[in-house]
């Protein structure tokens, strides 16, 4: 039986927000399971290398929001490149994600996760607010009571394990998907974890999915979202993260 998809990320990651459609109808069509990690970075990023944002050069800080205004529009998605809350502290989303991915299983978990990003970059909410948070628990169908139970020791000692797991793992950018040991880090790598799911099917930019054509001696032709290999060519030192 092959090991459950470890999903790394920190919930106020524009990149992961880019991705999380079109990584969650991958795993719908692998029938993969997952285990929903929201980590600190925090904690992540003096051990990795990487700097917060606000401490990266300006050139490089200018390029990531060039990069969000290219990626968004390519995969026509809702994205405030500097939305109204951010810097936001992304700790109490990722306990309740933890609350709920514990307490309810993935698909809740990701069903959230999916709120709470598109309330941070789509909508300019403020997800480190209780008060946002009960009310994406109530879009989502989810029991308010999740909210007081993110508060509880065990929940920050999940986190903690959680973000320990991902330093193990080698993780330092947010999203890293890791299949069956293997990293894939950034939401322009979703076509090698498409490929690495075994799926016979292109994400669409929109989180969709199209059957992918094949050429005369029955090999699979090179799709035009396959926008992963493109990307590939570029350095992306600025984002993912």
């Amino acid at each position: 039986m092959s090991r459950p998809i470890d999903y790394f990320f920190t919930p106020q990651s524009p990149w992961a927000y880019l991705g999380h459609a079109r990584f969650v109808d991958l795993l719908r069509a692998s029938r993969r399971a997952v285990r929903v990690l929201a980590v600190d970075y925090g904690r992540i990023f003096p051990l990795s290398g990487g700097l917060p944002l606000g401490q990266r050069a300006p050139q490089r800080q200018a390029y990531r929001l060039a990069e969000l205004r290219r990626f968004a529009a390519h995969l026509n998605i809702t994205l405030h490149p500097e939305p109204r809350h951010f810097p936001v502290d992304g700790g109490p989303a990722a306990r309740l994600i933890t609350t709920v991915a514990h307490a309810d299983g993935p698909d809740a978990a990701l069903r959230l996760t999916g709120a709470v990003m598109a309330a941070c970059w789509a909508e300019q909410r403020d997800i480190a607010s209780a008060g946002t948070l009960a009310e994406l628990l109530d879009e989502c169908d989810l029991p308010a009571t999740h909210l007081a139970a993110a508060q509880a020791p065990e929940v920050q000692a999940r986190y903690e394990a959680h973000t320990q797991a991902a330093i193990d793992a080698g993780v330092f950018g947010a999203p890293t998907y890791v299949i069956d040991g293997e990293l894939f880090w950034g939401q322009d790598r979703l076509d090698f974890v498409r490929r690495a799911l075994g799926v016979c099917h292109e994400p669409l930019p929109n989180g969709r999915t199209q059957r992918t054509q094949k050429n005369r001696k029955g090999r699979r032709g090179i799709s035009t979202n396959d926008y992963s290999i493109n990307s590939m060519l570029r350095l992306m030192v600025n984002g993912n993260h």
